[in-house]
C-alpha cells in the first residue's frame, strides 16, 4: 500500500534566489519512481505517493536528485500525510477564528525542545505568540510574518547544526493536509 508525502523545501524562489521551477520539481520526484506527484504554489511545496520507502530515506533521495538537477543543496522535510494531520489537529491556536497570514508552522527536521527558546520572553512580544509541537513550532502573528518581532526573535540563535527549518502559513498548512489526504 502506498503513503502519501509532502515535501518542503526550504528557502527556494523567495526575493529571486534559488530558483526550482515547479514543474522541474515535478519532474524530479517522479525521475525517482514517485507517484500522483503534485505542486503547491511556487514555493517549494510538493506532494506525492510512495510505496516502502520512510520519510527520511525519501528526503535523502530527494535532496540529493536535487543537488543533481539544480547543482545547489536544497534543504527538505519529508513528512507523511499524518503527520501533517497531526499538526493541524494539534494546533493550540483557534486556527478557524485566524486569517492564514496570521498563524504560521514553522517545521523541523528533528525534535527541538523548549530549552532553545529559554532566552525568549514571551510577554515582550505581546500579542504574538509560539507554542512548540512535534517538530513543529505555531506561530501566531496577528500582523502577518513579514511584521512579526517574534519571528525574527525565534530564529535567534540557530538550530542545532544539521537541523532543517522551514515555515508555511496556515493557508498551506492546510492545503497539503488536503492534497495528501485527497
Amino acid at each position: 500500500m502506498s503513503t502519501s508525502y509532502a515535501v518542503l523545501l526550504r528557502g527556494v524562489n523567495v526575493g529571486g534566489s534559488r530558483k526550482v521551477p515547479m514543474a522541474e520539481l515535478r519532474d524530479v520526484l517522479g525521475g525517482l519512481g514517485l507517484e500522483d506527484v503534485r505542486t503547491h504554489l511556487q514555493s517549494g511545496n510538493a506532494v506525492f505517493r510512495n510505496t516502502g520507502t520512510d520519510a527520511e530515506a525519501l528526503r535523502a533521495a530527494i535532496g540529493a536528485a536535487l543537488l543533481d538537477r539544480f547543482g545547489t543543496e536544497i534543504a527538505c522535510i519529508v513528512r507523511d500525510a499524518a503527520y501533517l494531520r497531526s499538526v493541524v489537529d494539534d494546533c493550540p491556536f483557534d486556527a478557524a477564528s485566524l486569517e492564514g497570514r496570521q498563524l504560521h508552522v514553522t517545521y523541523f527536521s528533528a525534535p527541538v525542545g523548549p530549552e532553545r527558546f529559554a532566552g525568549l520572553d514571551p510577554a515582550a512580544y505581546l500579542p504574538e505568540e509560539f507554542r512548540l509541537g512535534d517538530r513543529a513550532l505555531y506561530l501566531y502573528a496577528p500582523d502577518g510574518l513579514g511584521r512579526s518581532k517574534l519571528g525574527a526573535a525565534l530564529g535567534r540563535p540557530g538550530l542545532h547544526p544539521g537541523t532543517i527549518a522551514t515555515s508555511r502559513n496556515w493557508n498551506t498548512v492546510v492545503k497539503l493536509v488536503e492534497l495528501t489526504h485527497g
